[in-house]
């Protein structure tokens, strides 16, 4: 193998981990979103049925 073909390939590996890791940060940031949105409509229901 060459310098330049074991250079690609490196770089191929770094664009993979790294996108890797950019869909479990954004997986992970729609969970935390729908986990607050369950929690405000949880709260809102309380408050409801508090006031009645």
């Amino acid at each position: 193998m060459t310098t330049k073909s074991i250079a690609t390939i490196g770089a191929a590996l770094i664009v993979l981990a790294t996108l890797s890791s950019c869909a479990n940060t954004i997986r992970g940031i729609g969970q935390d979103t729908a986990n607050t949105v369950n929690a405000t409509e949880s709260a809102g229901r309380r408050v409801a049925h508090a006031a009645n």
